[in-house]
């Protein structure tokens, strides 16, 4: 007997969003590696679709080392035009520019707080705030606590983290619970 899944309306019916809302999104993320990679995503997404960033996944972690910020740190002008010239990217010079700085950043963050995990999750207590939204329009797109931590962020340092983006990496990693109640998904990772 099959089951009937019911996901968040914006997974639609597309394959990509479908798998990313099932295997990734709002899962709780607490490796300091894979929250830099998805904020990173989330900026490199700033002003486009989330498709976009979804079709170009594998190309774009490929052509940044997979998002290690220790091998980004070490990115220069002649890397940056190398990435400029890669089709299967998002070749905005300010984007990548704001990548290479934001790896800077991030070892700035990890030395004072110990962990990027520890930096971001204790802006919202430790804990993912689980939400009990019934439908897609009450979302909100972002919150005091993204407005406070892209604040935070930009005062260290990083590029490409407004509130707006904050907010999607934070749902992203599970920070905030915004699948809706009656979504199949609404506890995954939260048991």
């Amino acid at each position: 007997m099959a089951i009937d899944i019911i996901r968040c309306e914006w997974a639609g019916g597309d394959p990509l969003s479908q798998k990313y809302h099932d295997e990734i999104w709002g899962v709780p993320v607490h490796d300091d590696r894979t929250l830099f990679k998805m904020l990173t995503l989330e900026g490199m997404q700033a002003g486009l679709s989330w498709g976009l960033i979804l079709r170009k996944w594998d190309t774009l972690c490929a052509a940044f080392d997979g998002f290690d910020p220790a091998v980004i740190i070490g990115y220069g002008e002649a890397k940056v035009e190398e990435l400029l010239k890669n089709a299967g990217i998002i070749k905005n010079r300010l984007k990548i520019n704001a990548v290479i700085n934001n790896a800077r950043v991030y070892f700035d963050i990890v030395g004072k707080y110990g962990s990027f995990n520890d930096f971001l999750w204790n802006r919202i207590g430790g804990a993912p705030v689980l939400n009990r939204w019934t439908e897609l329009s009450q979302i909100p797109t972002q919150t005091a606590a993204s407005d406070q931590i892209s604040r935070d962020l930009k005062k260290l340092g990083m590029k490409f983290v407004g509130s707006t983006v904050v907010y999607s990496f934070m749902q992203a990693v599970g920070m905030v619970n915004d699948h809706i109640v009656s979504c199949s998904f609404y506890n995954h990772g939260y048991e």
